[in-house]
């Protein structure tokens, strides 16, 4: 009886530590959709850092009515940056985790202008890196491109289907205090706060809602791969994108 008690006990502790762990430093995501391509694809299983933008009660399993806001560490820049591949939950609903990559921060003005993202009225600067003779799972042509935000601070590749697509050209997104504005890398084929939430899109994201920061990609699967399926372990692996930093 008092064997199985220290097991039981060890077991314990160790679950805590996990939990602890989990709650304060990281957290794994598995990316289940194309939203986010070229960067990320489906079957990556990512690492997030749950300090990087302080804590909110969506830092705690379940998200529990504990506390509002957020709680920010001392010694640690708590502030989103522009350009983070962010995980939060959709405001909508408060339950649904997402990922994007932040890119309106508060005071900021969005817009998409002939399929040209401005920031502040200024054009992002994109050269063009792969065109038409890739398509995408439903014929599309992808157009893959590297963009650099007007102020220098980040280059990124996006992915896109050319012009005349349905977010080519949006109003002016206005973000107020207390809000973040996100689009997905695979700009044609993602629902991003240029969506309104009435028609299935995430709209604008409360600091409240930000689990954490996506900082690397730590295992890679393609489809068909099951943890249930040892042999799926070793013929659908994606070795080259195990342990890349995400930009």
């Amino acid at each position: 009886m008092g064997e199985l008690w220290e097991i039981a006990k060890t077991i314990a502790v160790a679950l805590f530590i996990a939990l602890v762990l989990r709650i304060l430093l990281f957290q794994p995501f598995t990316i289940p959709s194309a939203s986010m391509e070229p960067n990320l694809y489906q079957g990556d299983y990512i690492v997030v850092s749950k300090w990087s933008y302080g804590y909110s009660k969506h830092s705690i399993i379940g998200s529990p009515d504990i506390f509002d806001g957020r709680i920010e560490l001392p010694f640690v820049s708590n502030a989103p940056k522009r350009g983070d591949i962010v995980v939060f939950k959709l405001p909508s609903n408060n339950s649904t985790d997402y990922i994007k990559r932040l890119i309106g921060l508060p005071g900021d003005r969005i817009q998409m202008v002939n399929n040209v993202l401005n920031i502040n009225g200024q054009p992002v600067r994109d050269v063009v890196l792969t065109n038409a003779d890739v398509t995408n799972l439903y014929g599309l042509p992808v157009i893959q491109l590297e963009e650099t935000f007007p102020d220098g601070s980040k280059t990124f590749r996006v992915q896109d289907f050319g012009p005349g697509n349905e977010l080519d050209n949006t109003p002016v997104f206005e973000i107020p205090a207390g809000y973040y504005f996100m689009m997905g890398d695979n700009r044609d084929n993602s629902s991003d706060s240029r969506v309104d939430p009435a028609q299935g899109g995430v709209g604008l994201v409360p600091a409240e809602n930000l689990i954490g920061k996506a900082e690397i990609i730590l295992f890679s699967w393609n489809e068909g791969a099951s943890f249930g399926n040892p042999v799926s372990w070793f013929s659908k692996v994606r070795l080259s994108r195990w342990f890349k930093v995400l930009n």
